[in-house]
């Protein structure tokens, strides 16, 4: 008899992005040159973030037996963010867990939260400087996240709540970061598989305090916002959001790569921007090349609100000899003789 349809599922979501991640090695790594036949290429290593709840358990569960197979070595990283009594020995204990399920290397990593942009956001930026400095170090060639569909669903009502345009409406992509380090193998998968998967497994799960604490932003759209829109609107708004996503994602691609197109033709011979040759472009790829400059000009990109851009945009569409633009970063926008320049203040 197989494994329980929970585990099964899980187990299939991962084995396709590990084939999918040997792939992409095929295609990247020394394609110029041929290894030698005493050269031995070695087995590259895939890290699991593990935090010791049901979804990012089922994921390392599922890391360990499929990655054998395909003769990838697997590890676990699990990040002590210093916000609770006792959580330096609750990380221990995922570590142990970790190395239970034949996970090498398997280690927590205490991480330092700030303040800027709010508690999620910081304990965020900080998970992720940590988990980037850790794949560094073990030469890790992905580093998988256990987010599920109901996480991107959350995902994409934050984005709108936040009117942050249709980038935001994308939710979180099933690869990110620098090289494609980040996969995200459950984006397909709701919650409760990944919580079936544990306990039909008899693996132990922590639920986080902080998931449940309505002082967090999501967790208040978690418990309270999407089940009253579920009570409104019917079953399957999880699912509809989730499709969303990748919906916005494939039109903001789209939109970006036009924007990265036409961005070379509204630069004049010294490189700034012409504010007629922008006002010709249509909205979107327009202020996506404002941002673009803005960013490159030093404004921190998790900063940048649709507002800012917005601001930015009337120098060319509604100039009436306003100042300049204060933005993030402490970056500057003006328009200066039909030239936008856009600059450290």
């Amino acid at each position: 008899m197989g494994p329980h349809p929970a585990v099964a599922a899980i187990r299939l979501a991962v084995r396709r992005v590990l084939h999918d991640l040997l792939t992409d090695l095929s295609r990247t790594t020394d394609e110029a040159r041929e290894p030698s036949r005493h050269e031995r290429t070695p087995s590259p290593l895939v890290l699991v973030a593990c935090s010791g709840g049901a979804d990012s358990m089922a994921l390392a569960s599922a890391l360990a037996f499929e990655a054998p197979k395909l003769g990838i070595r697997a590890g676990g990283i699990t990040v002590d963010h210093g916000l609770q009594p006792g959580s330096d020995l609750r990380a221990e204990e995922v570590v142990l867990r970790l190395r239970e399920l034949g996970l090498d290397p398997a280690e927590s990593i205490a991480v330092t939260v700030g303040r800027e942009g709010g508690p999620e956001a910081a304990a965020r930026d900080a998970r992720y400087a940590a988990l980037d400095a850790a794949a560094e170090r073990h030469g890790a060639a992905a580093v998988l996240l256990g987010h599920t569909r109901d996480d991107q669903a959350e995902t994409v009502l934050l984005g709108l709540a936040r009117g942050s345009g249709i980038r935001s409406l994308s939710g979180m992509a099933a690869v990110s970061g620098a090289g494609g380090r980040y996969r995200r193998p459950f984006l397909h998968l709701d919650r409760q598989t990944a919580r079936k998967a544990c306990m039909v497994q008899a693996l132990p799960v922590w639920d986080d305090p902080h998931n449940a604490d309505p002082a967090y932003t999501r967790s208040r759209l978690r418990h309270e916002g999407l089940p009253a829109l579920e009570k409104a609107l019917g079953k399957g708004v999880v699912e509809a959001l989730a499709r969303t996503a990748q919906l916005c994602r494939d039109d903001a691609d789209a939109l970006d790569a036009w924007a990265g197109q036409a961005e070379a033709s509204v630069r004049d011979a010294t490189g700034l921007l012409e504010c007629a040759k922008l006002y010709a472009l249509p909205p979107a790829v327009r202020r996506r090349i404002l941002r673009r400059a803005a960013i490159e000009a030093g404004a921190p990109a998790g900063s940048l609100f649709a507002r800012h851009i917005e601001e930015v945009d009337r120098l060319i569409t509604g100039w009436r000899g306003q100042g300049a633009i204060n933005l993030p970063g402490k970056v500057v926008a003006q328009r200066q003789g039909g030239r936008l320049v856009i600059r450290q203040g």
